[in-house]
């Protein structure tokens, strides 16, 4: 992991650690990166989430980009999947993204994809983090030579709203559905995207005021939606994050059902078409035991990596995968996008649905959950400090005990996050109460060690 670059990008608190004059260095140096590969003036996608922040971000990256001879094509407020899509369509050299994902509004972060719509190589990100670091001269344009901004092209929408259509074919008359936009990038396409659906779909969260994005809602606070589906005896709720990457979904009795849930169901779907390259699934070290139960029960095999959704695509593509994801909602359709999508997903797991003929609750229940309890240790920022507390030789002793204790029949994954100052502590168990209290035992050791 670089120095900027985590494991989904640049991202911090805007204004803070992501500055208007960071984003200026990042567009100069993607840009002149992008000239020294092509050898000829560059073309970037840009599209952006709801935040107060983006628009500060964006004219930033804009004017680095421009200023060392690049191109802009802005998408305006659009899903992080839409500009990987759009950046091929285009037959661009790069599309970036502002967006810190699921994070609260204060989060924004940059996140670029290639011309094949895939996140920048290890090496790319490496030369920009080089030129941003040590302050290398670019070379500034002028006159002519100055790049452009072309006119935002909100029209694009319609493209990677048609591509997402093409990917069912399925009758879905008759479902009634909600959907929880998140205040996020969702709200610019999924009320037209269901809308070309033959079926009912109601939508909460789609006022976006630019602070109130993944706030008590989106698909890290389900408890609004689940409510909703119940009273309003809905079919199924769909719930994106804020830059709709990520879906969760709930049945019609309000149970979530989570990214190792959908990738169950959507595998056996591919099966049966014939389209689950290697009848396998590829998860990470996070996925519930119950996913590795069902792979067992219907002779399919799970490849697991470590967490993150990047690391899951380079094993997809590596073995010729056809899906993969995280138990967090990001579910990757290799068939049809370089990315999670969070909207693509859902229109997946609809055709799943109604292929079927069974009821949400009863399709999801092919895949058990076992009682997990996740607890987020808050850490300051100083440098250092997951290292230091991840390499302590206490607290592997305490994992391998708590390990021990759990006697086979449940596990313990410890892991600093790669975009937020926290170690995750995740403990699976034969119940809750054990789980519970492992995890917080695990937690309040790591706290005391931060202090």
């Amino acid at each position: 992991m670089g120095k900027l670059f985590g494991t989904d990008g640049i991202r911090g608190v805007a204004g803070l650690q992501l500055t208007a004059e960071l984003a200026f260095h990042v567009g100069q140096s993607v840009a002149t990166v992008l000239r020294e590969e092509k050898g000829s003036t560059p073309t970037v996608t840009i599209g952006k989430d709801t935040r107060i922040s983006s628009e500060m971000l964006e004219s930033a990256l804009v004017a680095g980009i421009c200023s060392v001879g690049g191109n802009v094509i802005p998408l305006g407020t659009i899903p992080t999947p839409a500009v990987a899509f759009l950046t091929m369509q285009e037959k661009a050299d790069a599309g970036i993204v502002i967006s810190a994902s699921h994070n609260p509004y204060e989060y924004n972060g940059i996140k670029v994809f290639n011309a094949q719509g895939y996140k920048l190589p290890d090496a790319m990100e490496q030369r920009v983090e080089e030129l941003i670091l040590t302050g290398a001269e670019m070379e500034r344009k002028t006159g002519d030579g100055i790049g452009r901004r072309y006119e935002e092209c909100r029209e694009l929408r319609k493209s990677y709203i048609d591509h997402l259509l093409s990917t069912i074919d399925v009758d879905t008359s008759g479902l009634r559905v909600l959907v929880d936009c998140a205040n996020g990038a969702a709200s610019a396409t999924a009320p037209e995207l269901f809308s070309r659906l033959d079926l009912q779909a109601d939508f909460i969260y789609t006022t976006p005021d630019g602070i109130n994005i993944n706030n008590g809602c989106g698909s890290t606070h389900m408890e609004a939606l689940a409510k909703g589906v119940v009273e309003g005896k809905y079919d199924l709720g769909i719930a994106f994050d804020g830059d709709a990457d990520r879906c969760l979904l709930v049945d019609e009795e309000g149970n979530v059902i989570d990214g190792d849930k959908v990738m169950a169901v959507c595998a056996v779907m591919l099966r049966r078409s014939g389209g689950l390259n290697g009848d396998t699934i590829v998860a990470t070290v996070m996925s519930n035991l119950g996913l590795h139960e069902f792979c067992r029960n219907n002779n399919m095999h799970l490849v697991c990596t470590p967490v993150g959704d990047r690391n899951v695509l380079e094993k997809m593509l590596e073995c010729d995968y056809s899906i993969g994801g995280e138990q967090s909602g990001h579910t990757i359709f290799r068939a049809y996008s370089t990315t999670g999508d969070g909207e693509l997903t859902a229109l997946q797991f609809l055709q799943a649905l109604c292929q079927s003929g069974k009821k949400a609750s009863e399709l999801a229940s092919c895949c058990a959950q076992y009682p997990q309890e996740l607890v987020n240790v808050a850490l300051g920022h100083t440098p250092g400090v997951k290292e230091r507390i991840m390499a302590d030789e206490e607290l592997q002793k305490r994992i391998r005990e708590t390990e021990e204790m759990l006697g086979g029949e449940g596990r313990v994954l410890i892991r600093p996050s790669g975009t937020e100052a926290l170690i995750r502590v995740m403990v699976e168990a034969k119940s809750d109460e054990i789980a519970r209290h492992a995890a917080e035992s695990l937690a309040d050791f790591i706290k005391n060690l931060s202090n």
